[in-house]
């Protein structure tokens, strides 16, 4: 499928799953700085992700930081936060959040995730693969390095995928109309839903558009029990991009997978 959309960027040169149609498959998010594995994997499990980039800016979320795991025990954790600053104050979209002290903040951010993870046997094959979210730092934007983090992570394990942004694309108000309308420009005929996503959702607004809205379930054992906390570093740093990929493709087409500890 051509893309949509002058910000179509297809994000690895790994071969997508044979049984999935290129583009077929949605996943909405807004860019989370170094994403959880939960939300990795719902990103991985689809043909699309399109950028949630134009909604208004949570402190209290992922956009700006994430939980360090200690290697040794998931269970010790700190957040690793990107000072921000918002020009037009709470108004502010993600899109438009500014770096304070972008040097300084890309010094500390570097240090913190060698300091947590340096010492894993697989720091190797991820600290050159981290090398262009220092460069995004150099942007002033949040939203631009926490994109970036989670595109480093993607391409590390092998996907192949569009990556669209939703200010780019045609979409109208309302929280499930926006979604099921965004699915639709981005050519995708399956909406990819987490846990939170399925309480609100209004699943006729996606029938309306010929979309069908699926639930993502990812297991909770094993380095899946700290997946919804945690930043997918702490998995990499474990298992390795050839491990964790392995388990994502497990996972890839089944949108109710059995808890398994993997």
């Amino acid at each position: 499928m051509p893309p949509t959309s002058p910000s179509s960027t297809t994000v690895s040169p790994a071969a997508s799953s044979p049984d999935r149609p290129a583009g077929r498959t949605c996943a909405i998010h807004q860019p989370n700085l170094f994403p959880r594995l939960t939300t990795l994997a719902k990103l991985f499990a689809a043909d699309t992700w399109i950028v949630l980039d134009d909604v208004q800016f949570a402190r209290r979320d992922y956009q700006h930081r994430t939980r360090l795991a200690a290697l040794e025990d998931a269970d010790r954790q700190r957040w690793l936060s990107i000072p921000t600053h918002l020009p037009q104050g709470r108004r502010t979209t993600i899109q438009d959040v500014l770096i304070v002290d972008p040097v300084l903040a890309r010094r500390r951010t570097e240090a913190m995730i060698r300091q947590a993870y340096g010492t894993s046997p697989h720091w190797a094959a991820l600290q050159p693969a981290l090398e262009p979210v220092w460069a995004a730092f150099d942007t002033g934007r949040t939203a631009a390095v926490a994109e970036s983090s989670t595109r480093v992570l993607l391409d590390l394990l092998g996907w192949r995928g569009r990556i669209l942004t939703a200010s780019r694309l045609p979409a109208r108000a309302g929280r499930s109309r926006r979604l099921a309308d965004l699915t639709a420009a981005g050519g995708a005929d399956t909406y990819l839903c987490g846990t939170g996503g399925m309480t609100y959702l209004d699943s006729a607004l996606f029938t309306a558009r010929g979309v069908t809205v699926a639930p993502f379930l990812p297991p909770t054992t094993g380095i899946w029990a700290s997946a919804r906390h945690v930043t997918t570093l702490w998995a990499l740093a474990h298992v390795g991009p050839d491990g964790l990929t392995s388990r994502l493709r497990a996972l890839t087409g089944a949108w109710n997978p059995p808890d398994a500890a993997v």
